[in-house]
């Protein structure tokens, strides 16, 4: 990734620079870690806004449930990419797996629960919490506006308000967009989930009941096997355009596979091309899928930027559902509990679209779909509707109000690729004239229009890390201007 130094022309008047990061769940966890590392003896105060208790959890590993488990092995995640056993290592150590006898597969490899890793992240920041390095505020940001002196005023819920050099957005992914035509007739409805990651959201299914779930990745796998560990008995109904649902691991060792870069392809056409070409030639070979899409992974950020926008998008159309239900696996664990439902019959998935949605006079509600590929219609009677969608990334600049209000400012715009926020090869915010913001940042999944893949966890801490030094180089500039 570029390394190169952002220029620093705003007026700064603060004795010693302060940055603030907003949003404290993995992403923004990592950059005030690593910020804090580069930036030892005081160079700047760190200040992360995050309403939860402890730093680290986020959306991703701040959850009860015990049936969601990390995607992949513990020995493959890490806060420390120099250090790659080191959540392995605070495994053993803190006793996270004593109460968790199933984590450990035949094999040897340890799919711990999600929230043990939310933990590990937390425990290896409190040092610098209780010393000071790092100031957690447990507040959501209400209002992020520049000052004429350059500063950035941060006004937090609790009433409480900040003046910063710099700015690092590393806030959450926007909540669902549910198909409007389910929305509208299903808002208020007892059994209608329009937001599977909020907790409790399954709390009123039934064991009994027969559940749609509108969406078939990986939280759709986080709802069955969700369901499956409260005694859930019912039928369950996965549905998705294109009916793919996420793969599981091969744990057996293998070395990525292939070669996409050289030289990158100029098209999302050439690049699939090349894609099937190289399965096909590791099938011949013995070699698994799984070391063709980790080849695809390592490459994937310069792969992306040799693609022209319009290329990008294309990906992004057409490509992108078969990109995740390879690239983002699910452990073994939820793996089994699928294939397990499936054979019972208590699951099915389906190829299809949602075309009519009734609620039923007894409370229930009634779907008609329309299969793919010009398959027979057919219809389902439920009594809940999940919605497991992902992230609705059109709606991210309006998804907090902060967001918004830089965007009328003219601060942000969405990148090109409709993915999140445009920013440039150091993870600036590009505002509407097409300025790079001097001390304006973005940190993971949200830049991902300029960097790429940005959802698996190696790749978000290696950009934690990188947007951490830009900043870390931009504190310093300060710093030598004003002769601190």
């Amino acid at each position: 990734m570029p390394m190169s130094l952002p220029d620093v022309t705003v007026d700064q008047s603060h004795a010693t620079p302060v940055v603030a990061i907003i949003g404290g769940g993995f992403t923004g966890a990592a950059c005030a870690y690593h910020l804090a590392g580069k930036l030892a003896g005081g160079a700047a105060g760190i200040v992360v806004f995050e309403p939860r208790s402890v730093l680290g959890g986020g959306l991703a590993y701040d959850t009860d449930e015990r049936a969601h488990r990390i995607n992949v092995p513990a020995s493959r995640m890490t806060l420390v990419p120099e250090d790659g056993d080191h959540f392995q290592r605070w495994l053993e150590s803190s006793g996270a797996l004593a109460d968790d006898p199933d984590a450990i597969t035949p094999d040897g490899h340890a799919f711990a629960r999600r929230f043990a890793f939310g933990r590990y992240v937390a425990d290896s920041l409190a040092p610098l919490v209780a010393s000071g390095a790092i100031e957690h505020r447990r507040s959501r940001v209400r209002a992020l506006t520049g000052s004429p002196a350059g500063l950035w005023n941060i006004a937090a819920e609790d009433g409480s308000v900040l003046e910063a050099d710099i700015v690092v957005l590393a806030t959450t992914h926007p909540s669902p967009q549910p198909p409007a035509a389910v929305d509208r007739v299903l808002a208020g409805h007892a059994g209608y989930v329009p937001d599977a990651t909020v907790p409790g959201a399954l709390s009123g299914i039934g064991v009994e009941d027969r559940v749609l779930i509108v969406g078939t990745g990986l939280t759709a796998a986080d709802v069955i096997a969700t369901l499956d560990a409260g005694g859930h008995r019912g039928l369950i109904t996965a549905v998705s355009r294109r009916g793919l649902r996420s793969r599981g691991h091969n744990l057996s060792a293998q070395e990525p596979s292939g070669d996409f870069l050289d030289p990158p392809a100029c098209s999302a056409r050439a690049l699939l091309r090349r894609v099937r070409n190289t399965l096909a030639e590791a099938q011949a070979a013995g070699v698994s899928w799984h070391a063709v899409f980790d080849r695809l992974r390592g490459q994937g950020g310069d792969i992306w930027r040799a693609l022209p926008v319009a290329e990008r998008r294309r990906l992004v159309r057409f490509l992108r559902p078969y990109w995740d239900v390879h690239r983002f696996r699910i452990a073994p664990q939820l793996e089994a509990v699928i294939d397990r439902r499936l054979a019972d019959g208590t699951l099915a998935f389906h190829a299809a679209a949602i075309s009519v949605v009734n609620r039923s006079a007894d409370g229930g509600i009634v779907v008609d779909f329309r299969a793919r590929r010009g398959g027979e219609p057919f219809q389902r009677q439920v009594d809940s509707v999940v919605i497991t969608t992902g992230p609705g990334h059109v709606s991210v600049l309006s998804s907090q109000p902060f967001l918004a209000s830089l965007a009328e400012a003219g601060n942000l715009q969405p990148d090109a690729v409709g993915l999140g926020i445009a920013v440039n090869e150091q993870s600036r915010t590009i505002g509407a004239g097409g300025d790079a913001a001097e001390t304006l940042y973005v940190a993971g999944p949200l830049a991902r229009g300029t960097f790429g893949e940005l959802m698996g966890l190696p790749q978000v801490t290696e950009h934690a890390v990188f947007v951490a030094e830009n900043v870390a180089q931009t504190v310093r500039a300060v710093r030598a201007r004003n002769r601190i």
